[in-house]
């Protein structure tokens, strides 16, 4: 896909990856970026279209979609991380409150545009996931178990939407340079390396995107004998 001229949507854009998918996207030529954030008044960076949208709230989401009409591309990138024990009861509503923003958020605001997106030509939807799709570390398990459950929807939609021609492809970055890993000692990728990775596999019309060498050896490891999920061995 060619995003010279087309007009894309990207969600949680007005900081980290979200705002520098927005600022490479106008780079390499898109028509027309819109940025959706909770509070539009937050997203800052020139060139693009603030949109207020909330990816918890069926009303922002139907909204959104009945006013970006010309939208060829979508870019789910909202997500949240937020300490959660899988076992304590007391942080239910904090697992409750991270699956739905990476997973319910991120299928109600496909659906809504899929049908944009088929009356555009068919376009791609983009998921931003993360290498903890496939393992989970001693403190990731909900946000571990949102990103695989986000996994198997994009799987799932591959198919549901391939028959009006939409691309879906899944991003799988390991640690990225973000305040969202501000306290995180480890190898992380820089937004920009992330967004480059993802519109060079867009140009080349794949749909798996591992942008790091954690994400390619965890991949790898899925088929050995010692799967990463079994004992985070990277």
């Amino acid at each position: 896909m060619d995003i010279r001229g087309k007009t894309i949507l990207v969600t949680g854009a007005n900081r980290g990856l979200g705002r520098q998918f927005t600022q490479a996207l106008l780079a390499a030529g898109a028509a027309k970026v819109y940025a959706g954030a909770r509070d539009p008044g937050t997203v800052t960076q020139p060139g693009v279209h603030p949109v207020r949208l909330d990816v918890t709230d069926p009303k922002s989401i139907e909204a959104a979609a009945a006013q970006l009409t010309d939208v060829d591309v979508l870019i789910n990138n909202a997500g949240i991380s937020q300490p959660a024990s899988l076992l304590e009861p007391a942080d239910t509503g904090a697992v409750q409150a991270i699956f739905d923003v990476n997973v319910w958020g991120l299928l109600a605001v496909t659906q809504a545009f899929a049908p944009v997106l088929g009356r555009n030509g068919g376009g791609a939807v983009v998921n931003v996931l993360s290498v903890l799709s496939w393992m989970a570390l001693p403190t990731s398990g909900a946000y571990s178990a949102s990103k695989s459950a986000a996994w198997a929807l994009t799987n799932g939609l591959r198919h549901e939407l391939r028959g009006q021609g939409t691309r879906v492809v899944g991003v799988h970055p390991a640690f990225i340079d973000t305040d969202m890993t501000a306290g995180i000692d480890a190898p992380k990728s820089s937004p920009e390396h992330v967004v480059n990775e993802v519109l060079r596999a867009l140009a080349e019309d794949r749909e798996e995107v591992l942008v790091d060498e954690m994400g390619r050896g965890v991949k790898r490891s899925l088929s050995s004998d010692a799967p990463a999920y079994l004992a985070a061995r990277v």
